[in-house]
């Protein structure tokens, strides 16, 4: 009889993880197209479970996983899975949240300095012919104000990459203190509703952040800024954004 640990892994994961699991002795049962129905009249066989975001991991599937012993998310975000309920089942909850940090980061960016120079809008339009040079003119990021919310992995990151491009830094995070330094100065929500051009999230979604940003949280800008949300698109209220552009 088999006594390694059995890990099922039912989403699309880099083949490192699988060959690094089994170094450690856990075999592991690779199933990324596996539906819920199928996993769940299979589940209680496994130790391990390892997901991305495409199956929630509820109530009923965490009592279906009589032996289950650990969760892990390949991955940051957690909202798929009821953790409390687990770690109530004596389920350890693991992710990896650095793991992305740097890409994450890079990629918010990417994002600002398309739309300080336009590139998307002036690519679409000469794309189709039309040269707007005037309306097409781009911001430099030199002397802006950038305002970030959640200090994290990829909060940190992203201001550790901004550090050479001459821009005033503010950072808020609700659940930690004394990280300020030379480049960022740690601060409260109200200096960045008063002096951020650019805000950046770098947030969990939870029930705590999910629509943060709204109408309210809009108007409390003292000046127009640009919004730029790498974290999960709930946090955003769509329809208010929208209203507000």
């Amino acid at each position: 009889m088999d006594t390694h640990p059995l890990f099922i892994i039912i989403d699309d994961v880099h083949p490192i993880l699988i060959t690094e699991l089994e170094k450690s002795g856990i075999t592991c049962h690779y199933h990324p197209q596996i539906t819920r129905n199928e996993l769940l009249t299979i589940i209680h066989q496994y130790t391990g479970l390892v997901v991305r975001s495409k199956t929630p991991i509820d109530r009923e599937l965490i009592d279906a996983a009589s032996n289950l012993k650990i969760i892990g998310r390949y991955g940051a975000g957690m909202e798929n899975i009821d953790t409390d309920y687990a770690e109530s089942k004596g389920i350890v909850c693991l992710n990896a949240p650095e793991g992305n940090r740097n890409a994450v980061a890079e990629h918010t960016i990417g994002l600002l300095f398309a739309l300080l120079n336009k590139i998307c809008i002036a690519n679409h339009q000469i794309k189709n012919g039309i040269w707007d040079r005037n309306n097409n003119w781009g911001q430099e990021i030199t002397g802006k104000t950038i305002g970030i919310i959640g200090y994290g992995n990829t909060g940190s990151t992203f201001a550790k990459k901004l550090q050479g491009f001459d821009v005033t830094l503010l950072a808020y995070d609700k659940y930690k203190s004394g990280f300020g330094n030379e480049f960022v100065r740690e601060t409260d929500m109200e200096t960045i509703f008063a002096e951020a051009d650019i805000l950046s999230l770098h947030i969990p979604l939870t029930t705590e952040t999910n629509n943060l940003v709204n109408r309210n949280f809009i108007e409390q800008f003292q000046k127009p800024f640009i919004l730029l949300n790498t974290s999960r698109g709930q946090i955003v209220n769509t329809s208010d954004l929208v209203a507000a552009i």
